[in-house]
């Protein structure tokens, strides 16, 4: 295979590698205005979520994404799980779109994007309450419901289904 002079040029002040594999791109961030959400979730950051740079940790945006989605369970009519059925995370995709710094008031938006037999992929969006156009990350997350004692895939409880519908 030969090689092109089309390739995608270095990120500045980073050299090429002969031979080195190529980054996918960060996918755009989806429109705020094509967003159609399940739940909004408020969350305040912790002076303890704060890195050494002064900014919130990129592991704690998964605990925002967490306290969010439990925020919506909660607010789930009917039973989403029990002895038989309950949800795990399966995949998560984080876009780190800029830092958070200290203090801040955090909207979680939650969508759903796809509605499996067993599993939902819910779109998430971290944005600044008072500014919303304020996008610091985006992605999805995918939860399936599984059988604890068999670990196998269980169908998605009815109260999901319905509650995405009424979204």
């Amino acid at each position: 295979m030969s090689s092109s002079t089309t390739d995608t040029p270095a990120a500045p002040g980073r050299h090429k590698a002969a031979g080195a594999e190529q980054v996918t791109p960060v996918s755009a961030p989806t429109p705020a205005a094509e967003i159609h959400p399940l739940f909004v979730a408020s969350i305040g950051v912790r002076w303890r979520d704060l890195d050494a740079f002064n900014h919130v940790n990129n592991s704690n945006y998964l605990t925002y994404l967490e306290e969010a989605r439990l925020q919506w369970l909660r607010h789930v009519p009917g039973p989403w799980f029990d002895e038989q059925s309950m949800p795990v995370l399966a995949a998560s995709d984080i876009n780190y779109r800029m830092p958070i710094e200290w203090p801040a008031q955090l909207h979680v938006e939650l969508s759903c994007e796809r509605l499996g037999n067993s599993s939902i992929t819910i779109g998430h969006r971290i944005v600044d309450a008072e500014q919303p156009e304020r996008l610091y990350s985006d992605g999805r997350v995918v939860m399936v419901w599984m059988n604890p004692a068999t670990g196998k895939p269980v169908p998605l409880p009815q109260a999901i289904r319905d509650a995405v519908e009424a979204a």
